[in-house]
């Protein structure tokens, strides 16, 4: 056979046993620079709740959270309902004084119109003339009609 192909037989079993790490070399100590002012770090400060979660989620609370965001969402529904119900009086509003004006100006013309001189002349090409003696009343007996 070839050489390669034989494998020799270990005489004594492999057992566990302890790994030795390498030491590991220090690490060098890394200087940070304090900056003065950070708004992160105050606001971790100031909102700090891990204390809150140190033993799970609490659901105690859940119940008023999902009320105050249904209220949050409520009145910021109720914001946008309203400011839009702001601009569409105001839109109604610049259309009723345009509506408001047409309707003086034909009013104003219909009454120029309608007057006894006006009619005269606008139906003077067709003929028509005006009376000069007064009207009079034509009175039927109850029994002939």
């Amino acid at each position: 056979m070839a050489p390669n192909l034989m494998t020799k037989k270990a005489a004594v079993p492999k057992g566990n046993s302890v790994r030795v790490r390498p030491e590991e070399a220090p690490k060098p100590e890394v200087k940070v620079k304090k900056k003065g002012f950070s708004l992160f770090k105050l606001l971790d400060r100031y909102t700090n709740v891990d204390f809150l979660f140190q033993e799970g989620v609490p659901t105690k609370y859940l119940p008023h959270v999902l009320f105050l965001t249904g209220v949050t969402l409520f009145y910021i529904g109720n914001t946008h309902y309203a400011e839009k119900t702001i601009r569409k009086i105001a839109k109604l509003k610049i259309e009723t004084e345009d509506l408001r004006a047409d309707y003086t100006t034909l009013k104003s013309d219909y009454m120029e119109a309608s007057k006894q001189s006006e009619v005269a002349r606008n139906v003077a090409p067709l003929g028509l003339v005006e009376s000069s003696s007064p009207p009079y009343q034509v009175i039927v007996p109850v029994d002939e009609y």
